[in-house]
């Protein structure tokens, strides 16, 4: 007998989350969507969704936790993220902030609080971006999004070498230009192609290459 797989993904209501979520239902998987509000296309999958999760308060990774206790996940996606612009001259530091709060502890929050949900062969995703490498910085700007992912990343090589004994890959990926609602819609893929894409780098995963940083086109990134 073949046990159906299970798979979690913040951020679940639009974008990439959304698109995690359809490809992942089509594959047959028990899909577990977690985000804040959740959305007309969200409800029409008729998956598992959990709407009212905030990545950035605690309270609600403790809710998160009670509503997941006693479910094996086999895959882990923390897709959930924001993005703003800051410019040197008039930095807003309330808004890097809270990118840092979503984006960087956000993914370990859930990470942490849903530890006994994984197991040996489990696979935990961070949906990073490029913009966090600190040798790919060719324009500046974008100050708290670039150091939030930065975080990140380092979070995620943490991870990589907390989570290898219990048998427990890791991966940090960067989408690509993805024509999100986040980014205003412009983009060279769409949320579709970058879910197929990252889809396939998670099947790829592995305890031999977990914690390395790659493009959802397999391409190895540089920190």
């Amino acid at each position: 007998m073949v046990m159906t797989k299970t798979v979690l993904v913040t951020g679940a209501n639009r974008g990439i989350g959304l698109s995690f979520c359809r490809h992942y239902q089509a594959r047959g998987w028990n899909v577990y969507g977690v985000c804040r509000n959740t959305s007309d296309a969200l409800d029409a999958l008729q998956i598992n969704v959990v709407s009212g999760i905030d990545v950035s308060d605690p309270e609600s990774i403790t809710q998160l936790k009670q509503q997941l206790e006693g479910i094996p996940l086999d895959i882990l996606i923390n897709n959930a993220g924001i993005l703003r612009n800051e410019r040197l001259g008039s930095l807003n530091f309330s808004d890097m902030q809270q990118q840092f709060e979503v984006n960087t502890l956000g993914p370990l929050r859930v990470t942490e609080a849903l530890m006994g949900n994984l197991s040996e062969g489990s696979k935990v995703a961070l949906i990073t971006s490029r913009m966090g490498s600190i040798t790919d910085n060719t324009s500046g700007g974008y100050y708290g999004y670039r150091m939030s992912k930065a975080a990140l990343n380092s979070a995620g090589v943490s991870l990589a070498r907390d989570l290898a004994p219990k048998g427990i890959a890791v991966a940090i990926l960067h989408p690509g230009l993805v024509g999100t609602e986040m980014i205003g819609g412009v983009g060279d893929l769409t949320p579709d192609e970058a879910a197929q894409r990252l889809i396939a780098r998670i099947d790829e995963l592995s305890l031999q290459n977990s914690g390395s940083f790659r493009h959802s086109n397999g391409d190895s990134l540089p920190w």
